[in-house]
């Protein structure tokens, strides 16, 4: 794979680079060239466009891919394929498939299948076995097969003497556990944000405090160990209130957030549309504001997509039978961009799009330099365009976003030798 990208701002905090255009030849996959201007002698591919950006390769830690047992609603290869088509040149996938990513031999099942392709594929295994909260899985096991972090996924740990010793013996074999923050008892029937929307179009709420009590616990268990803890997705201004609260302190804490959630309340379920329907749910748009303020002061870490496939028999149905969740690998960028290219430069995206989620999981961060294998996010921040149904790579369609104007297209990724661009 041979091309030469034209004319790209290289946006990378920790490189020397950052913030200057260049062009960029790449020939069998490394970069062989960094130049203000490099002739195209040898016929080379050549990638052009009127901001074009390029960064080190993202990451998306929280996706899943439904294999093994549903892959008709998306499977190992089709994932790859949305991630790509999302600008991401690595993937994290849950464990909540069936069986779950709960021993060795499933780790290793998602590693081999993967290992050739151009998204590096990293699993994430359960933290207790079968996802039951009840006994810690063999996360030593795991991680020696290639697991990055340990999850129950949207299965919020309820046992609190379980996630503290999940939590120490995580510290024990460097580890690291990732919690969803939900109080089932209080979130139990909920269908969307507990609000002013949802009182007046009479669907039963999910409070606030259902996620930041839960935060809470897991936050105070934290302090007690003393070991790392990364919170999946977050929603509410309370969260975003605690985990700063949290950092100060000196907890080893860090924390996501869905780039839906930054883009879309919850005045979006006025339409009954079962695509607005996810978990954590669309909050108010004081919510918003506060998630977008936590990503500018670094209480929030990482921009995640929140990946969640569902087949028509799961989604097209009456509001309250519908399952959460919507494919997000596809929009991430465009929907983080667009929601807060008015507040975030794009140095702050690519950190919590690439160089934090890695630094969190222990990953090398690729470099933008002669030499190295490239590895590479190619992107227009100032580009308008219309997501249409020929742009979902997923297998399944559930996305409210057909037909949203976004602001900041993903141009292609570079890795491995390969060169895929957008449609």
């Amino acid at each position: 794979m041979n091309i030469l990208i034209k004319s790209a701002k290289i946006v990378d905090s920790s490189s020397d680079l950052n913030g200057k255009k260049f062009d960029i030849l790449i020939e069998r996959g490394i970069i062989t060239e960094i130049k203000a201007t490099i002739k195209n002698d040898k016929g080379y591919k050549t990638v052009e466009s009127p901001d074009l950006c390029v960064s080190p390769g993202w990451i998306d830690m929280q996706a899943r891919f439904c294999d093994p047992g549903f892959e008709f609603k998306e499977d190992l290869e089709s994932g790859v394929r949305a991630a790509a088509g999302g600008g991401f040149t690595a993937v994290c996938i849950m464990p909540g498939t069936e069986p779950p990513l709960h021993t060795k031999s499933q780790i290793e099942y998602v590693v081999n299948k993967t290992k050739d392709g151009a998204v590096d594929v990293y699993p994430i295994g359960t933290l207790t076995q079968n996802r039951e909260g009840k006994d810690i899985a063999e996360m030593h096991d795991m991680k020696l097969s290639g697991a990055v972090a340990f999850s129950d996924d949207k299965r919020p740990v309820k046992d609190s003497g379980l996630l503290l010793r999940a939590l120490q013996y995580a510290s024990n074999v460097g580890a690291l556990v990732i919690a969803h923050n939900e109080d089932k008892s209080l979130s139990h029937g909920g269908q969307m944000h507990e609000g002013e929307v949802s009182t007046r179009i009479g669907l039963k709420g999910i409070p606030a405090i259902a996620e930041e009590l839960m935060l809470q616990r897991n936050l105070q268990i934290l302090e007690y160990t003393d070991a790392r803890l990364h919170v999946s997705a977050i929603s509410t201004k309370g969260s975003v209130d605690l985990l700063k609260r949290s950092k100060a302190e000196g907890l080893k804490v860090t924390a996501a957030v869905a780039a839906h959630n930054l883009l879309l309340d919850d005045t979006k379920v006025f339409e009954f549309d079962t695509n607005y329907k996810v978990n954590p749910p669309l909050r108010a748009k004081e919510d918003l504001e506060a998630l977008k303020k936590g990503l500018l002061n670094n209480t929030i870490d990482v921009i995640v997509s929140d990946h969640t496939p569902e087949d028509t028999e799961n989604k097209e149905l009456e509001f309250d039978l519908a399952s959460n969740g919507i494919i997000a690998l596809e929009t991430a960028y465009a929907a983080a961009n667009t929601a807060c290219h008015a507040k975030l430069s794009q140095d702050h995206l690519v950190e919590k799009l690439c160089h934090n989620p890695r630094k969190i999981l222990g990953l090398e961060v690729p470099v933008i330099r002669e030499g190295e294998a490239a590895n590479l996010t190619l992107f227009d921040p100032s580009r308008e365009w219309t997501f249409e149904k020929k742009n979902i790579l997923s297998k399944s369609k559930n996305t409210p976003f057909v037909g949203y104007k976004f602001k900041g297209k993903v141009v292609g990724i570079v890795n491995k030798n390969e060169f895929i661009p957008t449609k």
